[in-house]
């Protein structure tokens, strides 16, 4: 294990630190304030990388740190416990802590609308359902410590849709990557809509005036007349302003010869520089979508794979887009969220990113 900068086997850890925890682990607890009481999760410490999964968001990410810097935009909301989801509209909105990994869908996402008669809200169910069958896997594999959490989500309904999502979410102590593998399955007996967003949230003081975005890609859409205006800004971050009108923009990921596509989020007047990176497979997640919001005391920015466009399940559907599961068909997910230090570090994902 290479623990800040020491390479020692596990025998030489055992021998200093006979609790793992002294030096990474995991530790489960509930909140207790406010809508977030009753709220599980679990914190992992993978040394200089540390972030919170909450049990009850399916799983998803909440704080996230590097060397105590944060790294994610986190709302006045905070962990809302799922009893207070509101289905309709934007009530979604009420709920929304950020974090560094929300998920949207299962069944649907994006902006709210009514399809086949069924009134869909802003983004889907999913982050409002409590996790089940919750694991703790963490253990030596050789001389590293790889932590790793495994959770069941369902999102069905009696006499309609039923698909289930698998989630582990593993990291290893001493290396600041986080792997989240999702195996999502239509445990139902019909045809089911599958829809999937990771919205992945930074904030200060990663986001901050003069931090840059990177994303893999060969085409990119705006969402609509304002952003299309703004699309020359889109890679820039700068202050908070008031007024600020949110901008959105569909990229097109585009895969290396593994497969695989980049997004980047850089401040180099963090450390030596300091970028977190988000790789996953074009061929499972075609597209990145930004999501940009620099508003006083709303200060987000969202990079968001998904396996498809990010409007309204009706919209999909008319033109012919929505991704459908077969009673029984599997589909799995891979996403690698990264920290690198240092300007040598970020100029080689630079290269990756840019093809050079």
């Amino acid at each position: 294990m290479n623990y800040y900068g020491k390479n020692l086997s596990r025998k030489e850890i055992e021998w200093k630190a006979p609790d793992i925890r002294q030096i990474g682990g995991t530790r489960t607890y509930e909140l207790s304030e406010g809508a977030t009481r009753g709220t599980r999760v679990i914190d992992v410490n993978s040394g200089e990388l540390r972030y919170s999964v909450v049990v009850d968001r399916g799983m998803d990410i909440s704080l996230a740190s590097y060397k105590g810097i944060n790294l994610t935009h986190l709302t006045e909301n905070g962990e809302v416990h799922p009893s207070f989801y509101e289905s309709r509209g934007r009530e979604w909105a009420r709920i929304f802590f950020g974090g560094l990994l929300t998920t949207c869908g299962l069944t649907y996402l994006g902006p709210p609308g009514i399809d086949q008669g069924e009134d869909l809200g802003l983004h889907g169910r999913y982050s409002a359902i409590p996790a089940r069958r919750v694991n703790d896997f963490s253990n030596w594999k050789g001389d590293e410590y790889e932590i790793c959490l495994e959770g069941q989500v369902d999102e069905s309904v009696q006499m309609g849709d039923k698909i289930r999502l698998n989630r582990k979410i593993t990291s290893r102590v001493g290396v600041p990557k986080i792997c989240i593998h999702d195996k999502v399955v239509n445990t139902g007996t019909r045809n089911t809509p599958f829809t999937i967003l990771y919205h992945i949230n930074f904030g200060f003081p990663l986001l901050d005036n003069g931090a840059r975005i990177l994303i893999q890609n060969y085409k990119i859409e705006p969402f609509d007349e304002h952003s299309k205006e703004q699309i020359d800004g889109r890679l820039y971050i700068h202050d908070p302003t008031s007024g600020f009108q949110e901008v959105n923009y569909l990229y097109y990921a585009k895969a290396d010869s593994n497969g695989d596509s980049v997004a980047m989020v850089v401040n180099d007047n963090l450390l030596s520089g300091l970028g977190v990176y988000i790789k996953i497979s074009a061929e499972t997640l075609p597209f990145f979508c930004e999501w940009k919001m620099l508003e006083r005391r709303d200060y987000v920015l969202a990079i968001e794979p998904s396996n498809v466009v990010c409007e309204n399940r009706k919209v999909l559907r008319e033109n012919g887009i929505l991704p459908l599961l077969k009673p029984g068909e599997i589909r799995e997910m891979d996403i690698e969220i990264g920290v690198l230090e240092g300007n040598e570090s970020i100029k080689k994902m630079e290269k990756k990113i840019k093809g050079v």
